[in-house]
C-alpha cells in the first residue's frame, strides 16, 4: 500500500430503496429525461454498444428517458455535474475526487466489482515485449504515455509512483505525452509514439488492453493480430479503489432511491445488459459512500502540490 495515501478503502453501506409507481410520477414531471454520462476510456463507438442496452433497461425501470453521454474527458463530466445538465455520472476514483474538490455536489451510491480483483484495480506502466526495458529505470530520456490529468491510473498514481522512486518526469523522459484516454495510450505505445504507456489493470482477462486484443484493434507490424505476450507490465501499483457511479445530491430524495433500486436490482433483471458493461467480468454494484474517496482526494492534493512544486 502506499504507506499513509494508501489508495483502497472499503466502503460503507447504502440503504436501497424500492421503486414506487406514485413516486416515481412525482418526480417524473421534474426529470422527464436523465442524462447519464460516463468516462472516456475508450472510443465513442465503443461505449454506447457497451452501454445501450444498460441505459435503455435504465429508461425502462425509472419510467423516464435515459440518455448515455460519453464525455470528451474528464473534465467534461465533472463540468457536466457542476452545471446540473449530469443527472447521472460514472467516475474515475481520481476524476470523483477532483469533483469534490471542485465543489461539485455529487453523491456516490454504487461501483462495480470485479470477479478477480474485487472492489480495486491497479495502474500498470506497459511496454512492447520486442523492446528491452525491464524497469522504468531503463527508459530514462525515452518517451512516456499518460491519459488525462484527471486519470487516476493514467496519470495520478503513475505520477505518485514515479515521484516515490526520485523520479521528476520532466527531467527523466524525453517527452511526455497526454494521450485522452486508455485507448489512445496504448495505441501510441503500438505505433511507438511513446516507448512506455500507463494504463489500468485488474487483470490477464481484465483490461482496457485485453478489450483492444479482443476487439482485433492492435496489429503488428506484418498486419497480424496481436496478443498479450507483445505487451510487458514493468512496474504495477498497490490496489486503488474502484470509481464510483453518482447522482446529483439535489435530486429528490425518491428520485436517488429508485436510481439506486433500478442499479441494485440490474444483474438480476438485466443480466444481459449488466454483463456486456464489463464482458461478464463483474459482481453485482457494491455500494459506496463520498468517504471512501477520503484517501483518493488526499492524493490530488498531493499531486497538485507536486506539480506546482516543478513548475
Amino acid at each position: 500500500m502506499f504507506d499513509r495515501r494508501h489508495l483502497l478503502r472499503l466502503a460503507v453501506a447504502t440503504p436501497i430503496a424500492g421503486i414506487g409507481q406514485a413516486r416515481a410520477e412525482d418526480w417524473q414531471a421534474k426529470y422527464p429525461e436523465i442524462h447519464f454520462a460516463v468516462v472516456p476510456s475508450e472510443n465513442e463507438a465503443g461505449v454506447s454498444t457497451r452501454w445501450a442496452p444498460f441505459v435503455d433497461y435504465l429508461s425502462q425501470e425509472l419510467r423516464v428517458k435515459v440518455t448515455i453521454r460519453t464525455a470528451n474527458d474528464y473534465a467534461a463530466l465533472i463540468e457536466g455535474q457542476r452545471a446540473g445538465n449530469i443527472q447521472i455520472g460514472y467516475y474515475g476514483p481520481a476524476s470523483f475526487a477532483r469533483a469534490l474538490l471542485v465543489g461539485v455536489r455529487t453523491e456516490a451510491f454504487a461501483q462495480n466489482v470485479s470477479r478477480i480483483s474485487g472492489r480495486g484495480y491497479y495502474s500498470v506502466f506497459y511496454v512492447l515485449a520486442s523492446s528491452p526495458y525491464k524497469t522504468i529505470e531503463d527508459l530514462k530520456g525515452k518517451n512516456l504515455g499518460l491519459v488525462d490529468p484527471n486519470s487516476t491510473s493514467g496519470y495520478q498514481v503513475p505520477l505518485f509512483t514515479l515521484d516515490q522512486m526520485g523520479i521528476d518526469p520532466e527531467k527523466f523522459f524525453g517527452k511526455t505525452v497526454i494521450t485522452g484516454s486508455h485507448e489512445n495510450a496504448v495505441t501510441a505505445l503500438v505505433g511507438g509514439t511513446v516507448d512506455v504507456a500507463a494504463n489500468a489493470w485488474n487483470s490477464e482477462t481484465q483490461s482496457y488492453l485485453q478489450r483492444m486484443l479482443t476487439k482485433g484493434m492492435l496489429k503488428r507490424l506484418d498486419g497480424s493480430a496481436m496478443t498479450q505476450a507483445d505487451f510487458r507490465i514493468i512496474l504495477k501499483s498497490p490496489q486503488i479503489i474502484n470509481g464510483p457511479y453518482t447522482y446529483l445530491a439535489d435530486l429528490p430524495a425518491e428520485m436517488k432511491a429508485d436510481i439506486r433500486a433500478a442499479f441494485f436490482a440490474a444483474p438480476t433483471k438485466a443480466t444481459a445488459a449488466f454483463d456486456r458493461i464489463s464482458d461478464g467480468e463483474n459482481l453485482p454494484f457494491g455500494t459506496v459512500d463520498n468517504a471512501a474517496y477520503d484517501d483518493i482526494v488526499k492524493l490530488i492534493k498531493f499531486v497538485d502540490a507536486l506539480r506546482k512544486k516543478r513548475a
